[in-house]
């Protein structure tokens, strides 16, 4: 087996990916030997996907402040974030604005060429600063072009890694397959950075990409690392029926409606002052109750759905501050908005759970790092407000890239990798997969999980349903025992890709669906029907979830609250 050595490695190459290779690059100062390892090419990262703004506190002169911007996420979080993690991330992000600002990001501008601002949910002030509806591209962009000027960063495109070489509590590499080729590879390096983004595709109508399979949370958390609070799914309120693609919060940031079936602005009833843009648990909650309350719009696949409507912005406020929510509507719905209203409805969009870290990103397992959505450190808590998600890779991009390059550039030697680790993976990977009868079919399984958790374990959820979801998802991972490859080759095997990724999305649907069940209360993106209110007394802390062969084992830890006590949730 071919090993390749490096003394620092960032898995996974969207926004925070990118952000910490060039800050490794940047505090190394060109003395450390750096890759970066993604499933798919570089700037295909779902980071690009990311549309209506990147949350900071920019206008302290006109009324924001860096305490306001913590207490709407503490607030919005439904006080389930970890206060001090909060106030380092809004004390960090305007630098980052500037900062991608002076690396050639086109910021939208107001008249007078100040960087510009958008209302966002849950914000209560205008505080998402955009680049049109395109602002994840804009950043990967600007991120890739300043990367360009390192020339110690390798990069693996379409590499899949496959598991973490942990020996007595200590990281020694990890395994990976070039897509291309197939070719099986163990990596060694000094320091690692998980930045492989979330698992939403674990639901079937989701705003990810295909690629978002949870990979790097499935590795750590196999590899011993407690996943935590991944019960805690966001649901976007505004989907496009029936492909799932987000239309971006900024449509109602922009002063877009949603209307029911009587053409009623529905969240008068549910969100009186914010309306709209109150937080995404919320509203999403308030378009189901509407739909199953039958004031929907009805759709033969089951998709029933409210509209968003854009048409009283006009055409040129549309076309300048929305154009790709305008393209996507026409190309796959046939709709233009500025004549009439999209249908959407609630739909998987972010993973506020995640690889257990603390305030630096630093993970339990020394050398290793984790960032973006793959971590949960925790700033969003129950629920991320909007546009706190692209700022949450950007801040901790930084200080993972900058923390583990000093441990690089600080350890005596490189680690010696456990080759009967490595071997075992390679057998499992390259022997056993493909050996295997073939009496059940991965995609089917695939399909059946996906049903299963947008039937069971989505906006509301109830103890009865979960418990379908919990035997239907152990019944599956039984079942995936049996499912062999078609595609016995080397060279792009998507039989392969989909049978390792399904791995990942079983372990981690499990994880989701016992801490949903265990945890009775409703908090934030989960809403138990049967447990309505929230519970201080019993369920102010977070979930971690240990792996273990029979499924995860549960413990607790407590909020960190250095504020705000947790007050009602009123907007």
């Amino acid at each position: 087996m071919e090993t390749r050595t490096h003394d620092l490695i960032i898995m996974g190459s969207g926004l925070a990916g990118l952000r910490a290779a060039v800050e490794a690059a940047r505090v190394s100062g060109g003395k450390l030997d750096i890759a970066i390892l993604a499933k798919t090419q570089l700037m295909r990262a779902h980071s690009v996907c990311a549309e209506g703004g990147t949350g900071a506190v920019m206008r302290p002169e006109e009324g924001d402040s860096l305490e306001l911007h913590a207490w709407d996420t503490v607030k919005g979080s439904d006080f389930l974030a970890d206060q001090d993690a909060v106030d380092l991330f809004v004390r960090s992000m305007p630098e980052e604005i500037l900062q991608l600002d002076h690396w050639g990001i086109p910021w939208s501008r107001r008249e007078d060429g100040l960087i510009n601002q958008r209302p966002f949910g849950g914000h209560s002030f205008p505080r998402a600063v955009f680049a049109a509806d395109k602002t994840g591209f804009f950043e990967m962009q600007a991120l890739y072009d300043t990367l360009q000027k390192y020339a110690q960063v390798i990069r693996y495109d379409e590499w899949l890694a496959t598991s973490l070489l942990v020996e007595n509590g200590q990281y020694k590499g990890f395994t990976a397959i070039e897509l291309g080729s197939g070719r099986f590879t163990s990596f060694r390096s000094k320091a690692l950075i998980i930045a492989t983004g979330g698992a939403c595709r674990i639901y079937g109508f989701t705003t990810y990409s295909h690629t978002v399979t949870g990979d790097g949370m499935a590795m750590a958390y196999r590899a011993g690392l407690p996943l935590k609070d991944m019960e805690f799914v966001q649901f976007h309120p505004t989907g496009l029926v029936p492909s799932g693609i987000l239309i971006t919060e900024a449509a109602r940031g922009e002063g877009g409606y949603l209307i029911n079936n009587q053409g009623e602005r529905f969240m008068s009833k549910y969100a009186e002052k914010m309306m709209e843009l109150a937080p995404r648990d919320i509203v999403s909650r308030s378009a189901m109750i509407e739909i199953e309350a039958g004031r929907g719009f009805s759709d033969p696949r089951g998709l029933d759905y409210v509209h968003c409507d854009l048409r009283h912005l006009g055409a040129h406020r549309i076309n300048e501050r929305l154009p790709l929510i305008r393209e996507v509507a026409i190309k796959f719905n046939g709709i233009d908005p500025i004549d009439n209203p999209i249908p959407v409805r609630p739909v998987a969009h972010y993973s506020m759970g995640g690889i257990h870290v603390n305030t630096e990103g630093a993970t339990p397992i020394e050398g290793i790092w984790v960032a973006g959505e793959a971590a949960c450190v925790s700033v969003h808590g129950a629920n991320r407000l909007g546009t706190n998600s692209t700022a949450e890779c950007l801040v901790w991009g930084k200080i993972t890239g900058a923390k583990a390059a000093l441990f690089a550039m600080q350890s005596k030697g490189m680690p010696e990798l456990p080759m009967e680790l490595a071997r075992a993976e390679e057998n499992r990977v390259m022997h056993e997969l493909f050996a295997r009868s073939g009496s059940e079919s991965l995609y089917q399984i695939r399909q059946e999980l996906r049903d299963i958790m947008d039937n069971n374990v989505g906006v509301f959820r109830t103890e009865q349903g979960l418990q379908q979801a919990l035997v239907k998802v152990r019944e599956l991972k039984a079942r995936y025992q049996h499912a062999g490859l078609q595609d016995k080759g080397t060279v792009y095997n998507t039989d392969l890709i989909t049978a390792l990724e399904l791995e990942n999305m079983l372990d981690l649907s499990l994880s989701i669906v016992e801490g949903a069940l265990v945890r009775q209360e409703s908090r934030g993106g989960h809403a138990r029907r049967d447990f309505p209110n929230r519970d201080d007394q019993n369920w102010l802390k977070h979930t971690l979830a240990y792996y273990t062969p029979q499924g995860p084992k549960l413990d607790y830890i407590p909020v960190r609250i250095t504020n705000w006590n947790p007050v009602e949730r009123k907007y």
